[in-house]
């Protein structure tokens, strides 16, 4: 087994180990009671908000591709993002779909590296206005949830990974520059250039602004639609520091279709805003189930191709027959072709309108009306 392989298994099972853990110490019916709280009318409400993010995510993306140069229009653009939503949320790790689309666009569009990029740097800019947000609405809007946090990101310990990650980077960057323009070098300048031309130009970076926006706005609103479904009655404003730290938790590489990290910072977030750790477990179950909803016209997308290849083809139709009907008069038609038959020969004979052609049998004469059949 491959290094990459085994490392998407331990991911996979770090997830499962996290669900496992919930389950554990919160006991399965917070997941039962989210599965039940779910309607009809939050099942549209889901999909509605999945159109909204999704053609905004897809829009994202043919911004940044038309950066780089590449053609990707709009509609397939939005059925593509679909696809990779369905995949994401039905297979582990949670980026394949993503993985299925960077690869057929690049392929489709002669430039499989500059097509994998593409996707590479749309995500990311989901990310950083993710980010971006977050920080700045835990750092406005007071919350019981900042101080652990605060106190976790000043502790020793994370402040020895950043400085040891720093002198990595640093060592890194020496030892390119020592090289000269190695392999390493010249991919990194390529990224770098690329990510100027896909997301930072100034035709492009204020609708990936945008769009990232509009869709962080849709994952927002569906978590809180969970959190109303599951019955937390607390503000919005409440809410939403909590749900930023669900969503960012969302963006760690260790789950199962998602699920995992989301289910167990969003009880954790919960239980230490006062609002219960088995309230935040039962919203993020719902809205597990909802985002798996608002992906299922992926399905329809993945399985139309195989769909269109397995149905049954139209009915021959039979062919018109070639027979000329006979006149009343016995005449052939204006314009048809007939047969000379000599001596058992068949020779071909253009006739005019209401003529006759001649066969001759052994020297005697006859006449014959034309018929398209054989003699």
């Amino acid at each position: 087994m491959t290094r990459s392989r085994w490392a998407a298994w331990l991911r996979m099972l770090a997830g499962l180990g996290i669900l496992v853990a919930l389950v554990w110490h919160l006991g399965s019916q917070a997941f039962l009671d989210g599965l039940r709280r779910i309607d009809a009318a939050t099942l549209l409400a889901a999909l509605a908000i999945g159109v909204l993010t999704t053609v905004f995510s897809a829009w994202r993306w043919c911004l940044v591709a038309r950066g780089l140069g590449l053609r990707l229009p709009l509609g397939r653009a939005v059925a593509d993002y679909y696809r990779a939503l369905f995949l994401n949320a039905a297979l582990p790790g949670g980026v394949l779909g993503d993985v299925h689309r960077a690869v057929d666009h690049g392929r489709t569009s002669g430039n499989l590296g500059r097509g994998v990029r593409a996707v590479a740097l749309e995500r990311t800019a989901g990310q950083v206005v993710l980010l971006v947000t977050g920080a700045a609405v835990l750092l406005v809007r007071p919350s019981p949830v900042l101080a652990p946090v605060a106190r976790f990101l000043a502790s020793p310990a994370v402040a020895l990974a950043l400085a040891v990650t720093g002198l990595l980077v640093v060592a890194v960057a020496v030892r390119l520059r020592r090289r000269g323009a190695s392999r390493g070098e010249r991919a990194l300048r390529t990224v770098l250039a690329e990510a100027r031309q896909g997301l930072l130009a100034r035709g492009v970076w204020p609708g990936v602004a945008l769009s990232s926006v509009a869709v962080l706005a849709g994952y927002l609103g569906m978590f809180v639609l969970a959190a109303r479904v599951a019955g937390v009655t607390a503000p919005t404003t409440e809410l939403v520091p909590l749900v930023v730290l669900a969503l960012l938790a969302m963006a760690l590489p260790v789950n199962v279709g998602g699920w995992g990290p989301r289910e167990g910072v969003a009880a954790w977030a919960f239980g230490a805003a006062g609002l219960g750790a088995t309230q935040g477990l039962t919203t993020a179950v719902i809205y597990g189930v909802l985002a798996f909803v608002a992906s299922l016209p992926g399905a329809a997308v993945l399985l139309g191709p195989a769909l269109r290849r397995s149905a049954p083809l139209p009915a021959k139709q039979p062919a018109p027959s070639a027979a000329v009907p006979r006149p009343a008069d016995g005449h052939p038609r204006t314009g048809s072709t007939g047969m000379v038959r000599q001596r058992g020969a068949e020779v071909p004979s253009a006739v005019g309108g209401g003529a006759r052609y001649q066969a001759q049998t052994h020297g005697e004469r006859s006449e014959t009306p034309w018929s398209a059949g054989p003699p």
